[in-house]
């Protein structure tokens, strides 16, 4: 259809709808992948059918049970014709919903002898996904090409039958997946049928059921999101299918012919038509006939769903090219539209009138979908937003892996809930979907509405703990990050950030960072290497690409278990964990803190630490399953520090105190560290200590025995002779990269840096001539206590997920140098 062409079926649209949708006045409603809309006349002609005729329950033989009888097989003729399905080839089964389709089919296949092998498309719909569960083996397809080669491949049998489903449209982003898909599957899969989600593409596009042998064994509808109402459902089966259901097991009113249950146990069932054999209980009849008005009522006012599927393609188009159009004004794009590269708005053959979407701010950061949708809802714009019942096209789309999505669950996030930005990861989606009653204006209107509260017409306003600085890292300085490392088990060895990898940095930490720990099965008190050295030979490993903590012994420790690696979710999964802790004490034992670290349930995993220590003890998380544990920890109070009138603030910088006065104490929040959030070491501090020890003829330290998050080094592009040892002591903030840090006050070491942390040894050194060179009150310090330091402006990426990797160029800033520059006004209460 010409564009022209399209507009004026539009303006025909708008007339119609001030007749026939008069709940539209006042509203924009874009969901009618959920549901379309029922008109005035399908109303009113069902309400006169009602009052006019008697309708009965057609299981009995009176005059109105026969005349529902007849109009009821009178309809059901007609869908099939609907979708040019031949009676002789085809029945249909109505039931509520597509969903209650499903479970027909999955019934039917779980009742087979030998059960069923199951295969979904990842675009499928969470009812499709649901039939994994009863299947005796079952298998994701994450891709078209992947399912292309399993259908291509030439097996050599299978040895049960098996089922695979998909869906002709993506309730997600609309796309459209191949419909023939069934004719070579039932061509190169013996004893595999197929289950087609129509739901989605026939509530605007036709279907074409006249061959057979290229049709699905089994279509699922919904016919509500055809025409609004009834709220209805329909299964169509190939009659060469329908073999299927002969193990059908179950059986309710009206689908058999006779049943005993004194003394003897059968029953016959209706035999003359498979709709007769499924359709259990009295049928909804008073839907059924609201069905016939509704058949009759969208013809007339639509003609025909070729016709509703021209308007809607073209409408859907509309709206691409607009959002894709729409930029902020410093030239950014708003939308990140999630459309499937074989499809192409305009062409109906690969897409559906659905687009996708989320919305980026001027910095490139993601705008909750909660707050777009609470001003939709303002604005009376009807829209859908969340996980759209799709999780494999969301996942894929947005990048979730599985353990991610898991994390999220275990963090509180909930389809719906606020939470929807993760790790700057949006967890859902905007839906926009067009139906046949949708018009231009809908468009226009929904257009003017993300134009007004979301593109951003002026330049970026920096908001940052550092107020009017370029937001940009500092090209050069004298300093870089030489190395990051996390401590993922607690005085377990360290796990060395590779370069190149972006590391979050949390209010608790460096990301992953002392979450686990090893308590011991009769005090309930975390271990630590100054009573069991050999932990150091304890690696953990985070593996992200897999969402996995690997574990591994090394050294004298391999020799101690058969098993030399075990493996542990990223993911705070609820199940993994006792409900009931198995040591003595309910509560675990910290650095002096009670916490409610949750112990893990595998004897497999605590057998492993459990024969490498020599000790029994459990692998515990903190926080095992949500940070509103009631357990929270805090640094320590020497390291709290005081706001005073005139002293520095830095805004967000102190999220745990609420609210704060002059002298108030400021806790930072922490995991399972000793004292603080992240440790900061200097390499030249290192280098200058280890020229002392081997002057006394010692073992040089390496920078592992301190146990640091953060080592900053000179920059090796800069001359020789520019290091500047304890240099640390004396600053007040860092900028990492674009974070920025504040150091809360130098580290009391004790005898544990003598552990070498390759091969668990004990030594003199460092800690010898540490105490000869940097004791202070009587106490030894090396290294500096560090938080991050947020930006109250989280709407950029770095601000919703703030990250530093190793070779970030490091900027020190000295308590006096913080008053001579403007760009640190901020920081100055």
């Amino acid at each position: 259809m010409e564009e022209a062409a399209c507009i004026s079926y539009d303006n025909a649209i708008e007339e119609l709808r001030a007749r026939e949708y008069p709940m539209l006045q006042g509203t924009t409603y874009l969901d009618h992948a959920g549901t379309t809309l029922y008109s005035k006349s399908l109303i009113e002609r069902f309400s006169t059918d009602m009052i006019s005729n008697l309708y009965g329950n057609p299981h009995s033989a009176s005059n109105a049970s026969q005349l529902t009888t007849r109009r009821i097989e009178d309809i059901r003729l007609r869908l099939l014709k609907l979708f040019n399905a031949d009676p002789q080839e085809f029945d249909l089964v109505f039931v509520s919903n597509a969903t209650a389709g499903i479970k027909l089919v999955m019934d039917a296949f779980r009742d087979q002898e030998k059960g069923f092998w199951y295969g979904y498309h990842r675009d499928a719909h969470t009812s499709v996904i649901g039939v994994r569960e009863v299947a005796t083996e079952h298998q994701c397809f994450t891709s078209d090409a992947e399912a292309e080669e399993w259908i291509e491949r030439q097996d050599d049998g299978v040895a049960r039958p098996g089922l695979f489903a998909y869906p002709a449209q993506s309730n997600m982003n609309g796309r459209r997946l191949p419909l023939d898909w069934s004719r070579r599957i039932r061509t190169r899969k013996q004893g595999v049928y197929t289950l087609l989600d129509a739901a989605a593409l026939v509530s605007t596009s036709p279907l074409d059921l006249g061959d057979a042998d290229n049709a699905p064994d089994f279509t699922v509808l919904s016919l509500y999101k055809m025409f609004g109402f009834p709220d209805l459902g329909a299964l169509i089966v190939r009659q060469a299918s329908a073999p299927v259901f002969d193990r059908r097991r179950y059986f309710g009113g009206g689908t058999v012919e006779m049943v005993v249950c004194l003394k003897e146990q059968w029953h016959a069932q209706k035999a003359d038509s498979l709709h007769e054999r499924l359709e259990d209980g009295t049928l909804p009849i008073h839907s059924i006939m609201a069905l016939d008005s509704a058949m009759n009522v969208h013809e007339e006012l639509f003609t025909s769903l070729d016709q509703v599927s021209k308007h809607t393609t073209f409408l859907a188009k509309t709206l691409y090219e607009q959002l894709s159009a729409l930029r902020h004004g410093n030239g950014e794009s708003l939308c990140q539209i999630y459309q499937d590269p074989a499809s192409t708005y305009g062409d109906a053959r690969t897409q559906g009138p659905i687009v996708a979407f989320n919305f980026r701010n001027q910095h490139g950061g993601w705008v909750s979908n909660a707050e777009v949708e609470k001003l939709a809802a303002v604005k009376d714009v009807q829209l859908r937003t969340g996980g759209l019942c799709n999780p494999g096209g969301i996942a894929s789309s947005l990048g979730l892996a599985p353990w991610e999505m898991r994390e999220n669950f275990s963090a509180g996030q909930r389809c719906g809930n606020d939470n929807d930005i993760i790790r700057a990861k949006p967890t859902g989606m905007i839906r926009v979907s067009f139906g046949a009653m949708s018009s231009l204006k809908d468009v226009n209107l929904f257009i003017a509405f993300v134009s007004e509260f979301f593109v951003q017409r002026s330049l970026p306003v920096v908001t940052s703990p550092i107020t009017s600085v370029d937001l940009d890292p500092p090209l050069q300085s004298r300093l870089h990050v030489e190395s990051l490392s996390v401590y993922p088990i607690k005085s377990c060895a360290g796990f060395s950030v590779p370069p190149g990898i972006q590391w979050g940095v949390r209010p608790e930490g460096l990301a992953w960072d002392r979450e686990w720990c090893l308590i011991h099965q009769g005090t309930g008190a975390a271990l630590s290497q100054k009573r069991y050295p050999k932990m150091a030979l304890i690696r953990p490993s985070i593996d992200l690409d897999k969402g996995l903590l690997r574990i591994e012994l090394v050294g004298a420790l391999r020799n101690t278990t058969r098993t030399h690696e075990i493996t542990v979710p990223l993911s705070a999964d609820p199940r993994l964990f006792k409900i009931d802790a198995v040591y003595r004490n309910a509560n675990a034992r910290v650095c002096g803190d009670s916490i409610s670290a949750k112990t893990y349930r595998s004897s497999e995993i605590s057998s492993f630490f459990t024969q490498a220590l020599g000790v029994a003890c459990h692998l515990a998380r903190f926080p095992a399953v949500s940070n509103a544990s009631g357990s929270s920890r805090h640094s320590k109070a020497h390291l709290q520090k005081y706001r005073r009138a005139g002293a520095m603030q830095i805004p967000g910088a102190f999220p745990d105190a609420v609210p704060i006065t002059p002298g108030a104490c400021v806790p930072k929040r922490i995991l399972l560290s000793n004292e603080s959030p992240i440790l900061t070491i200097s390499r030249s501090s290192i280098n200058r200590l280890n020229e002392l020890i081997k002057a006394e003829g010692g073992k040089a330290a390496q920078a592992e025995v301190f146990r640091a998050n953060i080592v900053v080094a000179e920059n090796p592009v800069y001359p020789p002779g520019l290091e500047d040892p304890y240099a640390e002591d004396d600053w007040r903030y860092l900028q990492i990269g674009q974070q920025y840090f504040e150091l809360l006050g130098a580290c009391r070491r004790c005898q544990m840096v003598c552990i070498d942390q390759q091969t668990a040894e004990k030594n003199q050194e460092p800690f010898v001539t540490l105490s000869k060179t940097r004791r202070f009150d009587g106490r030894v310090f090396f290294g500096e206590h560090t938080c991050h330091v947020p930006f109250e402006d989280v709407s950029t990426p770095f601000g919703q997920n703030p990250t530093i990797t190793v070779g970030d160029v490091v900027r020190s800033y000295r308590d006096d140098e913080v008053h001579q520059y403007d760009h640190l006004q901020a920081l100055v209460g």
